[in-house]
């Protein structure tokens, strides 16, 4: 029997994809709302799946772009203690530039910040901000005593 999967299916396969199973399998899919048989309205079905969640990927790329145009504009910089020689003690984490992007209204989590170099010594530093997959922001931190 050949099915549509509807949704990632352990061993099986990933969603879209057109399998063939066992006409027992099969029908357990179905009547778990997982599958559809792969037919031509099944196919039809997928097809506008397909195309809806094209257009809704392009709408976040663009989304994306306008948070990262507005974000490399910020200035964003700290304000740190140092030592003999101007050598700073410790150094900036992400989850610290994370919670003052959101003081400023931006909803980025720490696990998208990604620092090029450590954040542990005077001056300007580029940080990378990964937005989506295809949209990657550069912020510039700088670091003051």
């Amino acid at each position: 029997m050949k099915i549509i999967l509807l949704e990632d299916v352990k061993k099986q396969g990933k969603k879209g994809e057109i399998i063939t199973v066992a006409d027992g399998y099969g029908n357990f899919l179905i009547k778990n709302q997982q599958a559809v048989l792969a037919s031509s309205n099944g196919v039809a079905r997928l097809n506008k799946e397909k195309e809806r969640d094209r257009i809704a990927e392009e709408n976040l790329i663009k989304e994306c772009e306008k948070i990262k145009i507005k974000l490399e504009k910020e200035k964003i910089s700290f304000k740190v203690k140092t030592g003999e020689g101007d050598r700073v003690f410790g150094s900036i984490s992400v989850k610290q530039i994370s919670s003052f992007l959101q003081e400023k209204g931006y909803n980025i989590d720490k696990k998208q910040i990604k620092p090029t170099t450590s954040l542990s010594s005077l001056g300007f530093h580029n940080v990378d901000i990964e937005l989506h997959k295809k949209v990657v922001a550069v912020i510039r931190v700088e670091l003051v005593k």
